[in-house]
């Protein structure tokens, strides 16, 4: 039996779930419910898709984005775990972790009393993973879809030592043109900017784009909302257990590069990302459990 064929039979009753290869073996998942819809990936846990009924996409998804096992979705939300960036002391290590490029396993996918739909997720761990990651701990991933868009990572050391994580949720939004859009609620925050060798800087007023931008907020407060005067919105993002906040858009060259974007994609998107990154990743002790969420609510602009 095929992994697709036994997924429909598991899931036989649940009537807001619809299952379906992207390609070979690539499977997604098809979320309806009342308010929005939404599509998520077995590969990395991976939201592809999230848009509440009756408005624009509010995640955004390359066109020209390719689905191949082994390989990250150029949009969505893909999950930077267990460490972000390049690994602190293997270079051959993938950027960002390996959970963004194995398969995960659904857990469970129910409907909530007030209609809401909530899945839960967790990794199948394969050898490479193990040996890049050989800490004793668990990490499960949800994914609550409804009038927000709620999505959560919760790592449990398992193990009698300490370890250091890294995590975000890499999250591309869509948006009207992102010489227009501004992030506010970093004001005052400092930074570091990749794009200028990594110095260390300090926001002033709301962060707005010129070209690319790549930039590791840390010390934040939790909350910032994309303010989008195109399509008359702002997306408000609300996060716990994040002490950074990662802005990022590839800018023109760059993303001609990477073969993926689409014509001119990187003008209809920015990352925003809840995270927890360079000064502040997370020691996590024996027996504890670290939580970090996000929520992502639409407000609309007066007409």
């Amino acid at each position: 039996m095929s992994e697709l064929t036994a997924l429909q039979r598991r899931f036989a009753g649940a009537d807001f779930l619809s299952f379906s290869e992207k390609s070979p073996g690539f499977i997604a998942i098809d979320v309806k419910t009342a308010f929005s819809t939404a599509t998520i990936a077995l590969q990395g846990a991976h939201v592809m898709t999230w848009q509440p009924v009756g408005q624009k996409p509010v995640i955004w998804l390359s066109k020209a984005a390719k689905f191949a096992l082994g390989k990250s979705i150029r949009g969505g939300v893909p999950l930077c775990w267990p460490w972000f960036g390049p690994h602190a002391t293997e270079n051959s290590y993938p950027g960002h972790g390996f959970a963004r490029t194995i398969p995960w396993d659904l857990l469970d996918a129910r409907k909530l009393p007030d209609g809401r739909v909530r899945l839960e997720f967790e990794p199948v761990m394969n050898d490479a993973a193990r040996a890049q990651w050989p800490h004793v701990s668990t990490v499960k991933y949800s994914v609550t879809v409804g009038q927000e868009l709620v999505v959560g990572l919760a790592t449990r050391n398992i193990g009698e030592r300490p370890f250091v994580l890294g995590q975000a949720l890499h999250t591309y939004f869509e948006i009207g043109d992102i010489r227009q859009v501004s992030v506010a609620g970093l004001a005052g925050s400092p930074y570091i900017d990749k794009v200028d060798g990594g110095k260390r800087k300090k926001q002033k007023g709301d962060v707005t784009f010129s070209g690319e931008a790549d930039r590791v907020y840390l010390d934040t407060a939790g909350c910032c909302g994309i303010v989008d005067p195109v399509l008359k919105r702002t997306l408000l993002i609300t996060s716990t257990g994040s002490r950074s906040t990662v802005v990022w858009n590839p800018g023109a060259e760059k993303a001609a590069k990477m073969g993926d974007f689409g014509k001119a994609g990187e003008n209809k998107m920015v990352c925003v990302e809840t995270a927890n990154a360079v000064d502040d990743v997370i020691t996590l002790m024996p027996g504890q459990t670290h939580r970090m969420t996000a929520q992502y609510r639409v407000i609309k602009h007066g007409r």
